[in-house]
């Protein structure tokens, strides 16, 4: 099966059919700077569309969320798939290699994508703050993300992380919600602080 046709079956499986054709150029542009310049070890659209996909297991948790933040977004994943199937979502993407930053600003323009902003910097937690929701996707240990992201959402927000194989002990609060990925289980963990 093509990938494109992936896409659409994840896309469609979370009601955001509509938006397929934006993540096929989403993937077809993430593939052609990914060959200059090391955003992913994936290579091919086929494995761009598995972490594509693994990104769309966050959308029903978006339900209320008027502000993400996403920190060390990498090539976009998850903060710019979420903007592109959620455009009512406002999106910060905190990434402090520049080069991915750029790919980052570049796939806005190209998308016009215009509820993200892409900051080529390190995180702040003492300028970072007042989001609905954090989001980071395989960049921290997980426990310490919990912990670090807490004090970037408001009151009653919500922390996400995506919890691989492994599985570890998580704090009060937290809670493991499992979702298939091809073969394999992984879970999102949502934390309330």
């Amino acid at each position: 099966m093509p990938w494109t046709h992936d896409l659409r079956v994840a896309a469609d499986s979370h009601g955001v059919e509509s938006r397929a054709p934006d993540l096929t150029r989403f993937v077809e542009l993430f593939i052609r700077w990914n060959e200059r310049i090391n955003l992913s070890a994936a290579r091919t659209p086929e494995e761009v569309t598995l972490q594509v996909v693994d990104c769309l297991s966050l959308v029903p948790y978006m339900c209320g969320i008027g502000s993400l933040v996403d920190v060390g977004s990498g090539g976009g994943l998850p903060g710019l798939v979420l903007s592109i199937v959620l455009p009512e979502l406002k999106v910060r993407s905190i990434e402090p290699v520049h080069k991915k930053a750029a790919f980052q600003s570049t796939a806005c323009r190209e998308l016009a994508l215009v509820n993200v902003k892409v900051e080529p910097r390190r995180l702040d937690p003492e300028m970072d703050g007042g989001f609905d929701a954090a989001v980071s996707r395989a960049t921290f240990d997980l426990l310490e993300w919990l912990t670090l992201a807490a004090s970037l959402v408001n009151p009653g927000g919500m922390v996400l992380g995506m919890e691989g194989k492994e599985q570890r002990e998580l704090p009060a609060g937290a809670e493991r919600l499992p979702y298939d990925h091809g073969d394999r289980t992984r879970a999102i963990i949502r934390y309330r602080p």
